[in-house]
């Protein structure tokens, strides 16, 4: 029997990382919000690394603060280590990764959206969506209750027939043992929308007391930390180190010899894992000449005395998990407190979806996080918060929401998704970003800020202090341009420097241009008259030394921005376009991009079908005026 148990603006399934974004913005956006999750104890949980951050992730966690987000505030509250990562790199690698206390992540997270006012948490496997004529009206759970709404985003991560394996050991699972959604993945596919099998995985946990440290190599936090949240002022006292590792010859003998009892070459894995976080033995295969890997022991929190063994994903059987861990310097007398294992699960081909996350086959639907074949806990709350935003403009009859490439990485992300789809789970990486001198770390708020406050994620108090930044930023450059130095006043600070001498006066703009010069060093010649906090000092230094670079980044996506604004209506058919390879033809009706700028980046589509299809819809748009 099913009953009518309530009426929502919007209803979020899943509350993992993507589920607490998407569900807080519509919240935070006004609308009346439910978030469903098979076990509230389960709110933000991370099933696998106890971390948040590191290269490309670090800098989507920033953006995602920046367009008012939840996930940057929260481990800044909860990290027991911060550490920026790539500070010998220029600053468009520059990334920040922070150890997280694991349970406090998650009860800081679930207190929030507890106190978040519009936002309805509650408990229920939810096992059907309620479509009538193509629209999502709602969902049905376990219990038969029917929680109707305007928008539903799925955010269901890995538990969709989700099935755990251990060597010869297989049975269904979520991750930790949690239940697992099967009769919703049956139901997705009733209504039309193609899944994937995909496998991710897990090392095992040990415990803190077995563990020789004195093998080990202490890896410390910054003695400064930086914040991902532009809104965090106090750092967390007394981190903790994670220690370093690694495999040995033993270890390395100990996996070739049991290859035969590891699923992944036995044949027992059916879904495809991820190529940028392989398996122990994976690694070990395709890497053989390498004779030795890093493993690294992370604390999951202050108040346990269980370890993370990164680096050691794995599912070969649990008796030889503990034999491959003691043969580790420093973990010989190890004891395991859980097992590794492999995941696998359903995911939506993620070319099903349009660039706002809305399904293109059900009207209302969106979906979110690993179910669009992500990995990453990072990757899910950055598709998270665009779903949450665009699922709230959607009841609110507003135009979507959607990010492009030279504005976020959660831009790249999610126009590589829609538009290329992926064979296996999808890692954000600095390397796909083709503007990634724009989509630094420590701008993003520059960059998203505006937008957010527009869409009502961002206070009036958050965007006023952004503005007076921006402004005091500025009004620094344009002294450093304007004041000008004498050679001998800056004699000494070069020759230290080991910088050419002055022969004539320059501005301090020029002086900040040379690679050696740093703005501290201007500082001491010129103090400024402003109240400047140290990360404006750092955005200062860096608009100037890469001016040259950032214009040429510029132009580029202003390029870019007129094939983006080149539209393509919804109603074409590419089957009449006459000179289209059949190749391109077949690519543009299955993705069926919103404009010439995603058409081009459609995997088969040549330069030669565009200009085709430019000259298709110069015609086509003549046609339809002249109806008009």
């Amino acid at each position: 029997m099913t009953y009518v148990a309530g009426e929502y603006d919007v209803i979020v399934v899943g509350a993992g990382h993507a589920g607490c974004e998407a569900a807080l913005a519509a919240a935070r956006m006004g609308c009346e919000t439910m978030l469903l999750t098979i076990n509230l104890d389960m709110v933000a949980f991370m099933p696998c690394n106890p971390s948040i951050g590191g290269p490309a992730k670090g800098h989507v966690v920033r953006e995602i603060d920046a367009l008012g987000g939840e996930m940057g505030r929260n481990i800044d509250k909860t990290y027991i280590q911060m550490r920026m990562l790539n500070t010998g790199k220029g600053p468009a690698v520059h990334a920040l990764r922070a150890q997280a206390d694991k349970f406090l992540y998650q009860h800081m997270m679930k207190e929030t959206i507890e106190k978040t006012e519009h936002l309805t948490l509650r408990q229920g496997l939810v096992e059907q969506l309620i479509v009538e004529d193509g629209v999502c009206k709602g969902v049905v759970t376990k219990t038969g209750a029917q929680y109707l709404a305007k928008s539903v985003v799925v955010t269901t991560g890995t538990y969709l027939r989700g099935k755990i394996i251990m060597g010869e050991l297989m049975y269904e699972s979520g991750p930790n043992n949690q239940q697992p959604a099967v009769k919703l993945s049956e139901d997705l596919r009733k209504h039309g929308l193609e899944l994937v099998r995909f496998k991710t995985g897990t090392p095992p946990r040990v415990h803190k007391d077995t563990i020789d440290f004195s093998q080990t190599t202490i890896q410390p936090g910054d003695e400064k930390p930086k914040f991902f949240s532009y809104e965090t002022t106090e750092e967390v006292p007394n981190q903790l180190p994670c220690w370093l590792t690694y495999t040995s010859e033993e270890t390395h003998q100990i996996i070739n010899d049991n290859l035969h009892r590891a699923p992944m070459f036995s044949g027992a894995i059916e879904g495809t894992g991820p190529r940028y976080c392989p398996s122990i033995e994976d690694k070990i295969v395709r890497f053989s000449d390498k004779p030795k890997h890093q493993i690294f022991l992370e604390p999951e929190g202050r108040n346990t005395s269980e370890y993370y063994v990164q680096g050691l994903s794995t599912s070969m059987p649990e008796e030889i998990q503990l034999r491959i861990l003691r043969s580790i310097p420093g973990l010989e007398k190890v004891e395991m407190m859980r097992t590794g294992y492999a995941i696998e699960y359903d995911a939506v081909v993620p070319t099903q979806l349009k660039p706002s996350l809305e399904t293109k086959v059900i009207e209302g639907l969106f979906t979110a996080g690993q179910i669009n074949g992500t990995s990453g806990y990072e990757e899910a709350a950055g598709q998270g918060i665009m779903a949450g935003i665009n699922a709230a403009r959607k009841v609110q009859n507003k135009e979507a929401v959607v990010l492009d490439r030279s504005e976020a990485y959660i831009g790249v992300l999610i126009d590589d998704l829609v538009t290329k789809g992926t064979n296996e789970p999808y890692r954000l990486l600095t390397s796909r970003a083709e503007y990634r001198l724009l989509l630094r770390h420590d701008n993003a708020d520059l960059r998203l800020t505006p937008i957010g406050y527009e869409i009502g994620l961002i206070s009036e108090e958050r965007y006023t202090r952004f503005l007076q930044k921006k402004q005091l930023v500025q009004d620094e450059i344009d002294r450093l341009k304007a004041t000008k130095v004498k050679p001998d006043q800056v004699k000494p600070m070069l020759e230290a420097l080991g910088s050419a001498e002055l022969v004539n006066s320059v501005d301090l703009l020029t002086l900040l241009r040379r690679p050696e010069v740093m703005y501290g060093h201007i500082e001491q010649i010129s103090p400024s008259p402003l109240e400047l906090t140290d990360d404006m000092k750092e955005q200062v230094e860096i608009q100037v030394k890469y001016a040259g670079y950032i214009e040429k980044q510029l132009a580029q996506v202003e390029r870019l921005k007129k094939m983006e604004k080149k539209r393509i209506p919804d109603d074409i058919d590419y089957k009449d376009i006459h000179g289209l390879a059949t190749e391109a033809k077949q690519k543009l009706d299955k993705i069926r991009p919103i404009s010439i700028g995603q058409a081009s980046r459609i995997a088969g589509v040549t330069p030669a079908d565009i200009s085709i299809l430019l000259v298709y819809l110069e015609h086509y748009n003549k046609v339809v005026a002249a109806r008009g």
